[in-house]
Protein backbone atom coordinates (compact mmCIF):
# COMPACT_ATOMS: atom_id res chain seq x y z
CA UNK A 1 0.00 0.00 0.00
CA UNK A 2 2.89 2.41 0.55
CA UNK A 3 4.34 1.59 -2.81
CA UNK A 4 0.54 2.90 -4.01
CA UNK A 5 1.06 6.21 -1.66
CA UNK A 6 4.70 7.12 -3.09
CA UNK A 7 3.66 6.43 -6.86
CA UNK A 8 0.49 8.98 -6.00
CA UNK A 9 2.75 11.43 -4.48
CA UNK A 10 5.14 11.07 -7.20
CA UNK A 11 2.05 11.64 -9.57
CA UNK A 12 0.93 14.73 -7.84
CA UNK A 13 4.97 16.10 -7.57
CA UNK A 14 5.75 15.82 -10.82
CA UNK A 15 2.65 18.06 -11.78
CA UNK A 16 3.37 20.83 -9.48
CA UNK A 17 7.15 20.53 -11.21
CA UNK A 18 5.93 21.28 -14.43
CA UNK A 19 3.50 23.90 -13.41
CA UNK A 20 5.91 25.88 -10.96
CA UNK A 21 8.32 25.40 -13.89
CA UNK A 22 6.38 26.75 -16.36
CA UNK A 23 5.00 29.85 -14.47
CA UNK A 24 8.28 30.95 -13.18
CA UNK A 25 9.90 30.47 -16.51
CA UNK A 26 7.42 32.62 -18.48
CA UNK A 27 7.76 35.34 -16.28
CA UNK A 28 11.64 35.13 -15.64
CA UNK A 29 12.62 34.76 -19.46
CA UNK A 30 14.87 32.82 -21.19
CA UNK A 31 18.40 33.40 -19.84
CA UNK A 32 18.88 31.31 -16.63
CA UNK A 33 16.85 28.09 -15.65
CA UNK A 34 14.76 29.72 -12.73
CA UNK A 35 11.98 27.48 -12.82
CA UNK A 36 14.43 24.66 -12.45
CA UNK A 37 16.22 26.67 -10.04
CA UNK A 38 13.13 27.60 -8.20
CA UNK A 39 11.67 24.03 -8.05
CA UNK A 40 14.86 22.52 -6.51
CA UNK A 41 15.33 24.99 -4.08
CA UNK A 42 11.81 25.01 -2.73
CA UNK A 43 12.26 21.29 -2.69
CA UNK A 44 15.04 21.99 -0.53
CA UNK A 45 13.12 23.72 1.96
CA UNK A 46 10.58 21.14 1.53
CA UNK A 47 13.17 18.69 2.17
CA UNK A 48 14.57 20.27 5.38
CA UNK A 49 11.36 20.79 6.96
CA UNK A 50 10.28 17.11 6.58
CA UNK A 51 13.72 15.78 7.61
CA UNK A 52 13.28 17.82 11.08
CA UNK A 53 9.73 16.76 11.17
CA UNK A 54 10.84 13.22 11.61
CA UNK A 55 13.96 14.37 13.47
CA UNK A 56 12.28 16.21 16.24
CA UNK A 57 8.68 15.44 15.69
CA UNK A 58 7.94 11.66 15.31
CA UNK A 59 6.82 12.15 11.44
CA UNK A 60 6.43 8.55 10.89
CA UNK A 61 8.69 6.86 8.22
CA UNK A 62 5.52 6.39 5.36
CA UNK A 63 5.05 9.53 5.91
CA UNK A 64 8.35 11.03 5.28
CA UNK A 65 8.99 8.25 2.12
CA UNK A 66 5.59 9.29 0.68
CA UNK A 67 6.55 13.06 0.66
CA UNK A 68 10.64 13.03 0.53
CA UNK A 69 10.33 9.49 -1.74
CA UNK A 70 7.24 10.39 -3.72
CA UNK A 71 6.35 14.02 -3.94
CA UNK A 72 10.07 15.47 -3.82
CA UNK A 73 11.28 13.17 -6.07
CA UNK A 74 9.56 13.39 -8.63
CA UNK A 75 9.43 17.18 -8.02
CA UNK A 76 12.68 18.04 -7.86
CA UNK A 77 15.14 18.03 -10.64
CA UNK A 78 18.74 17.03 -10.98
CA UNK A 79 18.53 15.64 -14.60
CA UNK A 80 17.24 19.09 -15.79
CA UNK A 81 19.55 21.25 -13.36
CA UNK A 82 22.83 19.72 -14.89
CA UNK A 83 21.17 19.95 -18.58
CA UNK A 84 19.79 23.50 -18.38
CA UNK A 85 24.15 23.82 -16.92
CA UNK A 86 25.38 22.02 -19.87
CA UNK A 87 22.88 24.20 -22.29
CA UNK A 88 24.36 27.32 -21.23
CA UNK A 89 27.68 25.58 -21.68
CA UNK A 90 26.84 24.57 -25.18
CA UNK A 91 25.38 28.58 -25.52
CA UNK A 92 28.53 29.73 -24.78
CA UNK A 93 27.58 31.55 -21.75
CA UNK A 94 30.02 29.33 -19.46
CA UNK A 95 29.67 31.93 -16.53
CA UNK A 96 25.64 31.90 -16.14
CA UNK A 97 26.39 27.50 -16.24
CA UNK A 98 28.90 27.65 -13.45
CA UNK A 99 26.45 30.32 -11.97
CA UNK A 100 23.85 27.87 -12.18
CA UNK A 101 25.27 24.95 -11.09
CA UNK A 102 26.97 26.73 -7.75
CA UNK A 103 24.32 29.13 -7.13
CA UNK A 104 22.01 26.11 -6.66
CA UNK A 105 23.83 24.46 -4.94
CA UNK A 106 24.17 26.65 -2.27
CA UNK A 107 20.67 28.01 -2.23
CA UNK A 108 19.66 24.11 -2.14
CA UNK A 109 21.85 24.12 0.78
CA UNK A 110 20.61 27.20 2.45
CA UNK A 111 16.67 26.24 1.66
CA UNK A 112 17.31 23.04 3.34
CA UNK A 113 18.93 23.96 6.81
CA UNK A 114 16.37 26.32 6.73
CA UNK A 115 13.47 23.68 6.21
CA UNK A 116 15.58 21.74 9.29
CA UNK A 117 15.77 24.84 11.20
CA UNK A 118 11.75 25.64 10.94
CA UNK A 119 10.94 22.27 12.13
CA UNK A 120 13.41 22.28 15.03
CA UNK A 121 11.75 26.16 16.16
CA UNK A 122 8.02 24.14 16.23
Amino acid sequence: MIAVAIAAAGFLGAVARYLVDDVVQDRAGPVLPAGTIVVNVSGSLVAGFVAGLALYHGLGTDAHRVVATGFLGAYTTFSTYALDARRLDEARSRPLAVLNLAGSVAAGLAAAAAGLALAAAL
